[in-house]
């Protein structure tokens, strides 16, 4: 589990495609400050995601992590170049103060960046779900979401053009990757999980619901 509060931004040192599977072993570097506590299977979010760590080296500030299929068709980290800077996040402890919101780091899809545009010195990103995704149920305005692994806030939803947009003060600019990022470049999102929690359970109890009452009137006759 993390916070959403993103810790550094790594930098990519080398891609290494699988020996033995279509996926790939990132190396990311200049990240001494998130392996102090580390240890070989610990969990850091990478961009959103959850990956875990296969090799590191404390003082030479590397570590390695694997990318599988299925994270690579649900993310944009097959998109990397070497030099690219990811945002990272170690797994939350006990005592972490909670600063941003629940983050599973399992990606539900990528969105595209439609527009960025200057409020005073903010910047206002709006971005869009591919059509196949059926995610905006869970987007509240004013309501969390994450996005390349950042904690943000939505600042409005629209559910007829499948578009939902954030607000990135100054502050967040200089930490987070998203400030680099360019109108059509792809984020990876991660929806608030209390929603998924709200909405699936609701739509498994209408499901059993129907399912009783049909069961008792086929009992009773009546169909």
């Amino acid at each position: 589990m993390f916070t959403g509060i993103i810790e550094i931004t790594a930098r990519i040192s080398s891609i290494t495609p699988s020996s033995s599977s279509s996926g790939f072993t990132l190396t990311l570097d200049e990240a001494h400050e998130i392996l102090v506590d580390c240890h070989v299977g610990d969990s850091i979010c990478v961009n959103g995601a959850c990956l875990t760590v296969t090799e590191f080296d404390m003082g030479a500030g590397w570590f390695k992590v694997g990318l599988a299929h299925e994270t690579l068709q649900r993310t944009n980290l097959g998109q990397l170049q070497i030099d690219d800077r990811v945002n990272c996040e170690r797994a939350m402890s006990s005592h972490t103060r909670f600063g941003g919101h629940m983050v599973q780091g399992h990606i539900d899809s990528t969105a595209k960046i439609i527009s960025i545009i200057p409020d005073g010195n903010s910047l206002r990103f709006k971005f869009e779900f591919p059509p196949q995704t059926n995610l905006m149920p869970y987007l509240v305005e004013k309501g969390y979401i994450t996005i390349d692994g950042a904690s943000l806030t939505l600042v409005f939803v629209d559910d007829s053009s499948l578009t939902f947009g954030i607000m990135l003060i100054s502050h967040s600019q200089e930490i987070l990757t998203l400030s680099k990022k360019k109108v059509g470049e792809s984020v990876n999102v991660e929806v608030d999980i209390l929603g998924k929690y709200i909405l699936g359970g609701t739509g498994r109890m209408e499901r059993l619901i129907d399912n009783i009452v049909e069961k008792r009137m086929k009992e009773k006759g009546i169909i």
